[in-house]
């Protein structure tokens, strides 16, 4: 397979208009009507090009840098689904209203000064403190990595990679909450360093706030609705917590510890997941009690991506580019172990491609989607036998993935490495044929 990693590949990626529809390839003739999965490019957001003659080309200065999507579908006072895009390096959050005729609503600008003072209540989270004690904490440029929503959907949690000043990502970072209704920020709520993920649990109870940088996860309390007495209830350490020792020069996508990364509630919300990119496993939390449980191993090596649905666990591994798959009862069966490290052994896994990063089901969980960042492409998978029926080349470096509740679109952020390729949002529409 050639690999589109090269300057010269990017550029024919970028200039060669995409086939617009893909028909994944069977696992048999018996299957080949009921597995025709069907991707329509209709629609590229990208900052590359404000000249393409694509017809699928929207050109928005502000796409750098994607990294994650979110599709948000409001159901009154009308039925309308809205498209969050970060924008790690531009310091944004792009968003449109998904619809056939794609339109931008707004940006939400992560950038922090004087004016907006107000919107922090708090400065320092409990236990760290700022390197330059000097510096204006408050005065900064956010990096929005990923995001979820809670409180039946009024609000949108979105976590920043670093505070611009601090570049060893050794400092309290920070956790921008935004009402959906305005699309604005109403509060910044300090964390520990390099917060990546956030989920929030079924119940309306909790936000976790996953920090890749010191092997720690952190719990909110948003169980009384209001943003203003949304605060911190719980703190989780894995095994041991990483010191901020670093030294110049230091690499934090690297030096991260167990590097954790995806988070996930358990549909009852008794259980928080969160895996270990370094080292494998998934470490687990027990809600009523708001403790550590230990580390499930078994797993493969670098785990970036958690998905429960249907009844199932996914994982992403991402140098190996696996997906794996196993039955959450009979996961979390093990996990009553009372040793810290425990083990569980009974995955069904299948390749999808070197750099294996976020991944989605569909409505069904008949059918998974993940990225495959090394290789640019996206990769189906049939769930009832873990098996590859197809494959979709797109744009450069693959990251973010996100699909609607009706199985009409599917989003891919590009995000691109090292200032090639990339900058780019990717909108399928998809077609699973039915019996």
């Amino acid at each position: 397979m050639v690999q589109p990693s090269s300057l010269a590949m990017c550029y024919l990626r970028w200039f060669i208009p995409f086939i617009l529809t893909v028909i994944a390839n069977c696992a048999s003739a018996k299957d080949n009507i009921r597995d025709s999965v069907k991707l329509k490019l209709v629609y590229r957001i990208q900052s590359k090009n404000a000249k393409s003659k694509l017809i699928e080309d929207v050109y928005d200065p502000s796409i750098y840098s994607p990294k994650s999507v979110l599709i948000l579908e409001k159901k009154s006072p009308k039925k309308e689904k809205i498209l969050y895009i970060n924008n790690l390096e531009g310091h944004n959050t792009a968003v449109y209203s998904l619809t056939d005729t794609l339109k931008k609503i707004t940006n939400i600008r992560h950038s922090f000064d004087d004016h907006n003072a107000g919107l922090f209540t708090d400065s320092v989270f409990p236990g760290y403190t700022y390197v330059d004690s000097a510096v204006n904490v408050n005065v900064f440029h956010g990096k929005p990595v990923e995001m979820c929503l809670s409180n039946d959907d009024k609000f949108l949690w979105i976590p920043y990679y670093r505070r611009s000043f601090d570049k060893k990502s050794v400092d309290p970072s920070a956790l921008a909450l935004i009402d959906v209704e305005t699309n604005s920020i109403v509060r910044v709520f300090p964390t520990a360093p390099l917060p990546k993920m956030v989920a929030s649990s079924n119940d309306n109870k909790y936000v976790a706030v996953t920090n890749w940088g010191d092997n720690t996860v952190h719990l909110m309390d948003v169980s009384s609705g209001n943003p203003m007495l949304f605060k911190y209830s719980n703190n989780f350490v894995v095994d041991s917590q990483l010191k901020m020792n670093f030294k110049e020069g230091v690499n934090r996508d690297n030096d991260c510890g167990f590097c954790l990364r995806g988070t996930t509630f358990t549909p009852d919300s008794k259980h928080l997941l969160v895996s270990r990119m370094g080292g494998g496993g998934i470490a687990v939390f027990d809600m009523d009690e708001k403790k550590y449980e230990g580390t499930v191993f078994g797993t493969k090596d670098n785990i970036r991506h958690i998905v429960i649905d249907h009844g199932f666990l996914y994982l992403s591994s991402n140098l190996d580019g696996h997906i794996q798959q196993a039955s959450l009862d009979d996961f979390l069966n093990s996990v009553h172990k009372k040793k810290k490290q425990k083990y569980f052994g009974k995955w069904r896994d299948v390749f999808t491609g070197h750099g294996a990063r976020t991944f989605c089901l569909n409505s069904t969980g008949e059918y998974l989607f993940a990225t495959a960042n090394i290789e640019s492409k996206i990769s189906i998978v049939r769930t009832s036998d873990m098996t590859k029926i197809g494959e979709v080349a797109t744009d450069s470096y693959p990251v973010g993935m996100a699909i609607d509740s009706e199985d009409k679109y599917l989003i891919v952020t590009a995000q691109g490495k090292k200032g090639v390729g990339g900058n780019c949002v990717s909108i399928y529409k998809i077609t699973i044929p039915t019996e």
